[in-house]
């Protein structure tokens, strides 16, 4: 037990009667680096009722992370102890960040409110998740709030500070001269001493002094990442899917005692991001490493339910909820990433594009088939029932709240408010489908500002589309690095995808969603010329004919000559005629079947969307555009290097 300091701060006297904070600045200047000074009233006894357990349960998150990574006020007067853990997210890729609507460079917060006095004896914490920016519209906020207070709730049914008190000094036995982890060792010759390597972390217990390279012990992260062995070697990987390989027993390299502690606490901790962390270094810890762990697969696992998703093509890089019907009522309810009126105003012309692909998969003669997934909206009269159902479709219904769906454009002329009632006039489905259509788009779509857009795609609906899972791209970045990569158009009619942007680009082959034919075998078709995979888009609505080599010359050589005369496009779509491409990254493997100009890939997780265009009226961009002309590839990564900055 580590002793502790009480002082009286006379400069706090102007603080709020009741409130005192923990701050390392106000220790003396002798102090051992260890101890907490606490600031305190000068009205009040300086014997405070704080209940010692809690000071070793912070002192052990000061340890293992930072001095900055818990912060504490106290609320004497009520007994109330408010704990501020930070999370700290600059783990996440920026594309993820930027879908999430999370802040890298500011960590999250998970607040907790304990007895002061009683700590873990004490009522069940209250739990509160944000961030300092974004505190009232921290959509992810709300799901991970729901994660943890059923975590905190479920740890709180055997949690006592006797209970904590004695998994700890179990956790000091191992450490000690005749501990299980020098008996360990000592039977085991094959192991080296430790070395002064800094890239393996130690592990040292709260509250332990600061010991020579050779003795200390200290807790990371590291150790609650989870474990795979595979043919004699261990590997251990992290939140976004890196492995980092550990040498196995066969190897010449010999296992360190700081590796063999590091496997033993990951094999017990974490088989996958639901495991329970270990309470041996305090409750405080267990939920940081709770948090952390849940943090990197949060689109993995329904806003609502917490379980895995069901969808059929697995999850996809934004959260959702899931296709349960009682996820689907209480999503109604909880506002949970579902607010038409944010979306609409921060990112219009993508509302409108959604919308679009909604009414071209609706009014498809492929729509039973394509109309993928169908929406799940509560009647509004009758929260209790679905007013659109997957099981009982109903297209004709489904069309008439389309169509009364108010413009895009007009949403964004006058107060939102005003435009939802009129909506709820002419129907009162359009309001609830519209935002269905907003909330079930699980990639994340973007309009490219002009100064990122690919100017010689000649078009001004340019969008960043990412799509792919924080492990799928992993999983594809480790490949590029192993084989490369280049870019390839990949063409697909309009009414396709509604289905896409929410199942992912999937390999159709064989498949009742096969269109055109798989001339070339099995796995998703691309091209680096752009005219063979507008072929594929689908010239106008309704037109799935596969143009010829001569009628795409014609095509394309009428309408180039026309292109520099026509006025500049307007902010939204002005036209139901449209052709959408997409432009992907793959993989350049031996797996990349490439047929000349045809390329096709069998393995989906080699294939990324990175960008979408549109062009209204059968207009489209330069026939001859080639993503292996060096000048074009040049292009597309400075576009991309502006968005990922």
């Amino acid at each position: 037990m580590w002793q502790r300091k009480l002082t009286r701060a006379a400069s706090m006297n102007s603080m709020s009667i009741g409130e005192q904070f923990w701050s390392d600045e106000d220790s003396d200047g002798d102090s051992d680096g260890e101890d907490f000074i606490y600031g305190a009233q000068g009205h009040y006894p300086t014997d405070l009722s704080r209940h010692p357990q809690l000071d070793i349960d912070v002192g052990a998150v000061k340890d293992i992370y930072s001095e900055s990574a818990v912060f504490v006020r106290e609320y004497e007067t009520i007994d109330d102890v408010d704990i501020d853990l930070h999370i700290n997210v600059s783990f996440l890729d920026e594309e993820v960040a930027s879908a999430w609507k999370v802040s890298r460079t500011e960590p999250i917060i998970l607040r907790l409110r304990f007895s002061l006095s009683q700590y873990l004896d004490g009522p069940e914490p209250t739990v509160e998740v944000f961030q300092p920016t974004c505190k009232d519209g921290f959509c992810l906020g709300v799901q991970l709030k729901r994660i943890l207070s059923t975590f905190v709730s479920n740890q709180w049914k055997h949690l006592s500070n006797e209970f904590l008190n004695a998994q700890q000094r179990k956790r000091h036995s191992w450490f000690k001269a005749g501990g299980t982890i020098k008996k360990f060792r000592a039977g085991l010759s094959i192991f080296s001493p430790i070395t002064k390597c800094s890239s393996v972390p130690l592990i040292q217990g709260p509250g332990g002094k600061a010991r020579p390279a050779g003795q200390e012990l200290r807790v990371t992260r590291l150790m609650s990442r989870s474990m795979s062995c595979t043919k004699g070697d261990l590997h251990t990987s992290n939140p976004i899917g890196q492995t980092v390989a550990v040498p196995g027993s066969r190897s010449t390299v010999h296992i360190t005692t700081r590796q063999l502690i590091q496997l033993f606490f990951s094999s017990q901790a974490l088989m996958h991001c639901k495991s329970i962390p270990t309470l041996e270094y305090g409750f405080l810890v267990q939920v940081m490493k709770y948090s952390e762990q849940r943090i990197p697969t949060l689109n993995d696992y329904c806003v609502v339910c917490d379980e895995q998703h069901v969808f059929q093509n697995g999850s996809m890089l934004k959260p959702a909820v899931c296709t349960r019907e009682l996820c689907v009522f209480s999503f109604s309810t909880l506002g949970v990433m579902s607010g038409a009126a944010e979306d609409v105003a921060t990112g219009a012309e993508v509302v409108d594009l959604l919308v679009a692909m909604c009414r071209a998969a609706l009014e498809s003669a492929r729509k039973s088939i394509i109309f993928d997934p169908y929406p799940s909206v509560v009647d509004p009269h009758d929260p209790k029932s679905l007013a659109f159902n997957p099981k009982k479709r109903s297209y004709e219904r489904l069309q008439r709240a389309l169509d009364s769906i108010t413009s895009i454009r007009e949403i964004t002329q006058g107060p939102y408010v005003e435009i939802k009632k009129q909506m709820d006039k002419m129907d009162p489905l359009a309001h609830p489908l519209l935002q269905w259509i907003i909330s079930s788009n699980r990639s994340h779509f973007v309009k490219l500002p002009s100064s990122r857009q690919l100017k010689f795609m000649h078009t001004s609906h340019q969008f960043l589309l990412l799509s792919s899972p924080p492990a799928k791209e992993a999983r594809f970045r480790t490949a590029r690095k192993l084989h490369g990569s280049a870019f390839a158009f990949h063409g697909s009619h309009i009414e396709n995808w509604h289905s896409i942007l929410r199942n992912g680009l999937v390999n159709a082959s064989y498949t009742k969603l096969q269109l055109h034919g798989a001339a070339y075998g099995k796995g998703i078709y691309l091209s680096p010329i752009s005219s063979i995979s507008f072929g594929y888009s689908g010239m106008g609505k309704g037109q799935h004919h596969m143009p010829t080599k001569e009628e795409l010359v014609q095509h394309y050589n009428r309408v180039n000559t026309v292109l520099k005369c026509r006025p500049v496009h307007s902010r939204f779509l002005q036209s139901r005629n449209l052709n959408c491409v997409a432009l992907c990254e793959v993989i350049t493997s031996k797996d990349l079947q490439k047929h000349g100009n045809i390329w096709v890939c069998p393995i989906s997780d080699h294939v990324c969307t990175r960008f979408f265009f549109v062009y209204e009226d059968g207009q489209v961009g330069d026939a001859n555009i080639n993503t292996q002309d060096v000048r074009i590839q040049k292009e597309i990564l400075r576009v991309i290097g502006g968005q990922s900055s």
